[in-house]
Order: C-alpha cells, then structure tokens, then sequence
C-alpha cells in the first residue's frame, strides 16, 4: 500500500449538511487527528435550534479532545439545501475569511443525498486551493464506491468512534441503517482494502504533491 506522511496539521475545517454526517463520515479521524493546538473549525448546513444541534455539539467535543473547537450549525432545512444555496455559500465564504486550513473534511461530490452533494459541490468555490478529503456516509441509497485515500483507524479508536455514534445521537437510533454493526462493518472492509484493520475512506478530486527536498 502506497503512503504518504504529511507534516503536522495545526487548522482543519470539517464540514456536514447534517449533524452527525461529519462523526459518521470522519469521526475516526477526528479522533486521531485531536490534539492540544489543532483548531477545528465545524460548520453544518441544517439543525440549528433543535435538539440535533445540541448532539451534534456535544459529540463534536467529544471527537476532538483537547482541540480548539468552533462550531457553527446553520438553521436551512433538511433536505432543502438546492433551496438555501446563497446561504450556505455565504456561511463557507465567511468562514473562508476566518481560517487558511491544512486540510478540509467534507461530505464528497458523488453522494446520492442532495443536501450531502450540493455542500460538496460549493466547497471548492470558497476553498479553492486546499485538500479536500470527501468522507462516505453509508446509508439506504447503496452509493458507496471505492474511496481513493484512507485513513488507518487504531482499534482502540474505531471503537470509540462507533460508541461516541451511539451515545450522543440519541435521535438517530430509530434508522434501521444507523447501528455499530454497520459502522464497524464500513471500517473493516475499508481497513482490508488499505491492508489496516479498521480505516475510513475519503476521495480526491484535486491533489498536489510536492516530493521535493
């Protein structure tokens, strides 16, 4: 398996339509990237002002420990993103305005969910020359592909994310897809493909290596 190490992050901006898309999609990576000095700058296009936001706050502490934690919920509704364009556009451009990120985790441009893949289409007009790392949300839909870059996930940490899943998204339980088998089970097939135990899955669209020195 073919690797590349980068230098050390110190600003990363993650980026969800839902509460609970960015712990589903890259809560492991959270994990292993949190540390005393990293600022994570969070913003969810829809929830805010319900009781998701409350979750999606508690939990977003919780997978970044220690980090320096901003976290913005916009109040557009679910499944109305195409609607509240100008809005989310607007949140990303000020944020843009407030941080120069290392690293961008957002959903990715190929999910089947319209509020997932419109946000993953407006990300590149505000954040233009940083990488992007498009995580997966396995859900009914069956749109999951084969992912272009992982991230290894220590066993220690895909248990902890699949637990901090259950604790703190309380109103998520119901979803017949929304369980530790099915998030467990994502991992495992994605650490197999990446020769890991447990690893998440991202795609890239654009990305720059520079090998020299």
């Amino acid at each position: 398996m073919i690797g590349l190490t980068p230098g050390r992050l110190r600003r990363i901006v993650v980026l969800g339509a839902h509460c609970d898309d960015i712990a589903i999609g890259a809560g492991g990576t959270l994990l292993t990237l949190a540390r005393p000095g990293l600022r994570v700058d969070a913003l969810i296009s829809s929830g805010g002002g319900t009781e998701r936001e409350e979750e999606e706050r508690s939990a977003l502490a919780a997978f970044c420990p220690g980090a320096d934690l901003d976290v913005t919920v916009l109040k557009t509704p679910d499944g109305r993103l195409p609607a509240h364009w100008d809005e989310v556009k607007n949140a990303l451009e000020d944020l843009r305005s407030r941080t120069d990120p290392d690293l961008i985790l957002a959903p990715r441009t190929g999910d089947a969910h319209q509020d997932h893949r419109g946000l993953a289409e407006l990300v590149p007009t505000a954040f233009r020359g940083h990488l992007t790392l498009g995580y997966e949300i396995v859900k009914w839909d069956g749109d999951l592909e084969t992912p272009t870059a992982y991230v290894p996930l220590r066993d220690e940490l895909a248990g902890r994310k699949v637990e901090l899943l259950q604790r703190h998204y309380a109103s998520q339980r119901h979803r017949p897809w929304y369980d530790s088998e099915a998030f467990l089970g994502l991992a495992r097939i994605r650490g197999i493909e990446c020769q890991a135990r447990y690893a998440e899955g991202f795609h890239v669209q654009k990305m720059r290596l520079q090998l020299e020195g």
